[in-house]
């Protein structure tokens, strides 16, 4: 009889966690092609720039464009996804993708450009509030920080795919080829998430839309906001750089974003396992940006030092990309009941804010072949992430000590 039970229980614990390897690997292609089209322009910037007629000013441009349009939408869409469901909005926002896909593809010029780019800005908006109401929904709490951290690095997954095989494939058939290549791979998701994912309940009122953050997501905004500045910084015009400073081709450039992506999702799988132990969370993003200013440091050495780039990609990905998982965890560890949506929405409005300004500032000093400078203002963005954090760590810890 014992033998028994122990087989059943063994084989149900088989079951859950085979629908859970199935749910992970779902919501980390949605997070994949979330921003797969931001990933795809800062690998194939040299071609753009070429083939386009863009400057660098412009590419930088493109992600403010998107990322403008996330961070509005941001707070509405994690109201929508608190009220409509995590598979209704999940295949929209593949559905999105796609099509903002197949526009970039399509572009005759930097206008049509940056239209296709604004249209990718709404799957951004859905991208955090709707996965983690997937995960809250359906995987329990033990399990909660290591398929977080899977899907984030979904995120790093579509900059590895942009960086490496779709850099490679534009090779063989054109840049614009590569793009619908990767539009048409979103809509293949799109139908398994239809198929795959269990139907939402009913639509039901939300709590009211707070725009105004409190208390801890107030801290992880502002966080989130200058960690972004960096992290979009480095994304984009880390293959430029490759290319006009370091003499890599633009196959070699889009494999610095590879190997960043590369490391991004072993920073945050192996990160976010770390902030689900008791009194961990709190303190990981400081140490976080610690890690990530030394990346930003070892960008600006490589003009010196070439093979320096390769090791400041690791450590961006494994510090700088990791944070942004970490500050979901806390997230969805503190989520007050029926407001999950909202709140990862309001962190995720601040990193795409910083996505939007960052390139800009960068760009400015890219156009004069300022890199250095570039990437020094990128280790202060990330210095000011850490100050934020440690603040905000302090503060949490005196709170919990009784008076």
């Amino acid at each position: 009889m014992t033998t028994g039970r122990s087989g059943t229980g063994t084989a149900a614990e088989a079951d859950i966690a085979g629908a859970n390897g199935a749910l992970t690997a779902l919501l980390t292609c949605a997070m994949a092609f979330s921003m797969m089209q931001l990933f795809l322009l800062g690998a194939l910037g040299p071609r753009l720039v070429e083939e386009l007629d863009v400057s660098p000013t412009v590419l930088g441009l493109t992600t403010t464009v998107g990322f403008t349009t996330a961070a509005v939408l941001s707070p509405l869409g994690g109201r929508v996804v608190d009220r409509l469901g995590p598979r209704r909005c999940l295949v929209a926002l593949l559905v999105v993708s796609a099509l903002a896909l197949a526009l970039v593809g399509s572009a005759p010029g930097a206008g049509f450009l940056l239209a296709a780019v604004a249209l990718g800005g709404l799957p951004q908006a859905l991208a955090n509030p709707a996965t983690n109401k997937a995960i809250l929904a359906v995987v329990p709490p033990a399990g909660r920080g290591s398929v977080t951290g899977m899907k984030q690095s979904g995120v790093q997954l579509g900059a590895f795919a942009a960086g490496l095989p779709l850099a490679a494939l534009a090779g063989m058939v054109g840049w614009r080829g590569a793009v619908w290549a990767a539009a048409g791979a979103a809509v293949v998701a799109a139908g398994w998430a239809a198929r795959a994912l269990p139907a939402d309940p009913p639509a039901k009122p939300t709590p009211a839309t707070t725009w105004v953050p409190r208390g801890m997501i107030a801290w992880l905004m502002a966080f989130s906001l200058l960690l972004g500045c960096g992290i979009a910084s480095v994304n984009t015009y880390l293959a430029l750089y490759g290319a006009q400073r370091l003499g890599l081709g633009p196959t070699a450039a889009g494999a610095l974003v590879a190997v960043l992506g590369v490391a991004g999702i072993a920073g945050r799988v192996g990160w976010s396992k770390v902030a689900g132990r008791p009194g961990w969370a709190v303190w990981l993003p400081g140490l976080l940006a610690a890690g990530a200013v030394a990346a930003a440091l070892l960008l600006a050495l490589s003009s010196y030092a070439h093979p320096l780039a390769w090791v400041a990609a690791v450590t961006v990905g494994v510090f700088a990309v990791a944070a942004n998982a970490v500050s979901m965890v806390l997230v969805m560890q503190r989520a007050a009941p029926g407001r999950a949506g909202q709140d990862s929405a309001l962190v995720s409005a601040g990193f795409f804010a910083g996505f939007a300004i960052g390139p800009p500032l960068f760009g400015l000093l890219a156009e004069t072949g300022r890199y250095g400078a570039g990437w020094g203002l990128v280790a202060v963005e990330f210095a000011g992430a850490g100050a934020v954090a440690v603040l905000w760590a302090l503060r949490e810890r005196r709170s919990a000590v009784p008076t």
